[in-house]
């Protein structure tokens, strides 16, 4: 779960008093738009993406103007543009409108879990307004801290000393960053960034620090964030129905984080695991439906609704339906199959019976009580399976889903579905 821009981020800051530039949402009128250029001078216009997306400014699609009629042709250009960051290509659904900071230096902050560090660290460069990686070490300063005590004022003022920043932007910072631990540590984040903050002259010539754009992750398992009554349609990374409705189940217990990767793909794959997900995508390629991570130890009511949503949407076009994971610690597997064997036994009453061949493999606490519920329910429905233990290696079982999906192709869903309607 992601949030990006100061849309909705400049309204999270409100909540800890940090300030942020002013900002309009897609429905601003030329009125307002007007108004805002003629205060500040200088209007940018940026596309809103749904979830994380990088490099924007490098791509083109940050606008900068003067005038309401530049204004407005950057409006029209950026509105529905499509943006492609890595391997993931997004879509816009409007624009922001943010008014200029005038300022002489920016500043890079961010609070987030590390994994070197094994514990919080606040990452701070007085060389900000770029893409983090591509500064030296030496003008970054990374300091880990206690959680329990939380991001003091010395760690800013320490840092910044280190990194021999300007004096003049040292006690503003010095103020004002540790209320940014505040947001982070009472409503469930995983990361909080900024970048930039622009040291703005205030009265008296005193730099103030204003937050320029705005991104934070969420932990779905903490419930903290849903007193921020945020509305869940921000958090999907696309559109369609299909990742809509899953989105609506992240406000339980467990992920459920989804994204299409082909709309004609022939296998889908109910995946448990950050480490599987990634191995099943990358090798399943474009015959995958959907990219998954189910993992988080669901109850049996989550479970259930997220399979029903899944079979739903995918399972009508799906060859192989491959339920794919690693050796869990703490998910009960008995849970998790029963409530995918009776989603599915649901889907073939209401749907009627489907030709697919499900491949599983798993491991963890229950394991051989689940597999035997799935096999009952399977055998019941006339389903050809095949079942994998935890001491099967992945990639091989992930490349005998290639193969069957290949036979279903050939000849294996006429002969599934003869053998279904006799």
């Amino acid at each position: 779960m992601q949030l990006t821009g100061l849309l909705w981020g400049g309204k999270l800051l409100k909540y800890v008093g940090f300030p942020a530039a002013e900002v309009l949402g897609p429905e601003a009128s030329v009125d307002d738009i007007k108004a805002l250029i003629e205060k500040h001078g200088e209007v940018f216009i940026k596309p809103i993406f749904k979830g994380g997306v990088g490099k924007k400014g490098k791509t083109g699609l940050i606008g900068r103007v003067k005038d309401i009629e530049s204004a407005l042709k950057e409006k029209e250009r950026l509105y529905f543009t499509t943006h492609t960051s890595g391997s993931s290509t997004v879509k816009s659904d409007g624009v922001t409108f943010e008014g200029a900071v005038p300022a002489g230096h920016e500043v890079y902050f961010s609070i987030t879990e590390s994994t070197v560090y094994r514990t919080t660290t606040m990452t701070i460069t007085h060389h900000g307004g770029v893409e983090i990686e591509e500064l030296p070490e030496d003008k970054i300063k990374v300091v880990p801290f206690d959680p329990l005590t939380g991001l003091k004022s010395f760690h800013v003022s320490n840092a910044l000393e280190e990194l021999k920043a300007p004096a003049e932007i040292i006690s503003p910072l010095v103020q004002n960053l540790p209320r940014l631990w505040d947001l982070y540590n009472n409503y469930g984040m995983t990361t909080l960034e900024l970048n930039p903050i622009r040291m703005m002259p205030g009265k008296g010539g005193r730099l103030v620090p204003v937050a320029c754009d705005f991104k934070c992750a969420f932990d779905i398992d903490d419930t903290a964030w849903k007193r921020l009554n945020l509305p869940s349609h921000i958090f999907a990374s696309d559109y369609s129905e299909f990742e809509q409705e899953i989105n609506q189940l992240r406000t339980y217990q467990g992920q459920s984080d989804v994204f299409i990767i082909n709309d004609q793909g022939t296998i889908t794959a109910p995946t448990f695991g950050g480490g599987a997900n990634a191995m099943v995508t990358e090798i399943l390629g474009d015959y995958a439906t959907i990219s998954s991570d189910f993992g988080g130890n669901p109850p049996y009511v989550k479970m259930n609704q997220i399979s029903e949503i899944v079979f739903k949407h995918w399972l009508d076009q799906s060859n192989v339906l491959f339920i794919i994971g690693g050796k869990a610690n703490n998910t009960d597997i008995y849970e998790t199959f029963r409530a995918m064997a009776d989603a599915l036994r649901g889907y073939f009453h209401t749907y009627g019976p489907k030709p697919i061949f499900v491949i599983i493999g798993r491991g963890g606490p229950n394991l051989i009580r689940g597999m035997s519920y799935m096999r009952d329910t399977l055998d019941a429905l006339g389903i050809p399976c095949r079942i994998f233990g935890h001491d099967s290696a992945m990639s091989e079982v992930v490349n005998y889903a290639m193969k069957v999906n290949e036979w279903m192709i050939k000849e294996g869903k006429k002969l599934i579905r003869a053998k279904l309607t006799k």
